[in-house]
C-alpha cells in the first residue's frame, strides 16, 4: 500500500523537530553541568532538593515535549492540534526552567520573573485544550456579559489569575489580595470547563455531546484544574511569608511550584493523549 507524500512529509517533520528537541537538551544539559551538587549544597539539603527539582523539572518536560511531538501522528487529524498545544506546554516550561535553574545556581535566588514569563503563556494554553480534544460540537454558545463565551473565559480568567498571583508575589499588592483576586480567575476557569464526573458540565461544555472515548480524560482534565493547581497556592502561601516558614520559605515554595508543574503539565499532556488514542482507536485516518 502506497503511503500519500503529505503523512510522510508530516512524519519526517515531527520526526525532525523531535531530533532537535533531543539535541538541545543533550547541549544545554551539557552547558548547565557547571556545579556538583553534592559539594555546593553538601550542608543545604533543602538547597540540593531546589536543584534538583529545577533539573528533573527541566528535563521531563523536555523529555515530555519530545514524547507528545513523536505521538502527534499517532492519533486522528482531528486531536492533532491538541498534541500540539501538550507538546508547547512542555516545551516552553523547559526552556523556562533552564533559566531558573541557572539563576538559582548563579545567585541563590528562586526566580519570579521567569516563573510568571512562563505560566502566563501555559496556563492559557493548557486552559484552552478542552476545545481541542473535546471538539467544537461539544461547546456550547454560553456566554458571560463583556467576557464572552468560553475561550473567552478561559484565557481571561488565566490572564487574571497569573497576573493577580505575580503582583502579589512582587508586593505589588498585599499577597493576601493577590491570592484572592488571583482565585476568581481559576474560578473563572472552573466556571467555563466544568467539573469531573458530572458534578457540573461548565459554561462552555456539553457533557452529553463528548463522545465516549474521551469521557475519562476529560473528566481526569478537570480534576487537574480543581485539585492538580491547589498545590500553586500552598507554594504561594509559603513564598509571600502568608504561612511563616522563615529563610528557607522560597525554596519551599519552588519545591511545591516544581512538583505541581510537573503534575499538572506533564499528567495534562499525558491524560490528554490517552483520550486522542482511544478515540483514534475507533476512526479511521
Amino acid at each position: 500500500m502506497r503511503i500519500p507524500s503529505n503523512k510522510i512529509s508530516l512524519k519526517k517533520n515531527a520526526l525532525v523537530l523531535t531530533f532537535i528537541g533531543l539535541a538541545l537538551m543533550v547541549v544545554q544539559s551539557v552547558n548547565a553541568a557547571t556545579i556538583d551538587p553534592e559539594t555546593v549544597y553538601a550542608d543545604d539539603n533543602l538547597g540540593r532538593a531546589t536543584f534538583f527539582l529545577f533539573f528533573i523539572g527541566y528535563i521531563s518536560m523536555g523529555a515530555a515535549f519530545i514524547f507528545f511531538m513523536s505521538e502527534r501522528n499517532n492519533v486522528a487529524p482531528e486531536y492533532r492540534t491538541t498534541m500540539t498545544i501538550s507538546a508547547l506546554i512542555v516545551g516552553i516550561a523547559a526552556f523556562h526552567y533552564y533559566y531558573m535553574r541557572g539563576v538559582y545556581i548563579d545567585s541563590g535566588v528562586v526566580s519570579t520573573d521567569y516563573r510568571y514569563m512562563d505560566w502566563i503563556i501555559t496556563v492559557p494554553l493548557m486552559a484552552l485544550k478542552f476545545p481541542s480534544l473535546v471538539g467544537k460540537e461539544a461547546i456550547t454558545d454560553a456566554k458571560l456579559p463583556i467576557i464572552g463565551g468560553f475561550t473567552g473565559v478561559c484565557f481571561t480568567g488565566a490572564l487574571i489569575m497569573i497576573s493577580f498571583g505575580y503582583m502579589g508575589e512582587t508586593g505589588v499588592l498585599p499577597a493576601w489580595l493577590g491570592l484572592l483576586l488571583g482565585g476568581v480567575g481559576w474560578a473563572m476557569i472552573m466556571v467555563a470547563t466544568g467539573l469531573p464526573f458530572g458534578l457540573y458540565d461548565g459554561l462552555g461544555v456539553d457533557n452529553s455531546k463528548i463522545k465516549d472515548e474521551l469521557v475519562w480524560s476529560t473528566n481526569a482534565l478537570r480534576t487537574f484544574i480543581l485539585v492538580g493547581w491547589i498545590i500553586y497556592p500552598l507554594g504561594y502561601l509559603v513564598g509571600t511569608e502568608m504561612v511563616d516558614a522563615g529563610s528557607d520559605g522560597q525554596e519551599i515554595m519552588a519545591i511545591l511550584y516544581n512538583i505541581a508543574d510537573m503534575i499538572n503539565k506533564i499528567g495534562f499532556g499525558i491524560v490528554a493523549w490517552m483520550g486522542a488514542r482511544k478515540a483514534s482507536a475507533h476512526m479511521s485516518f
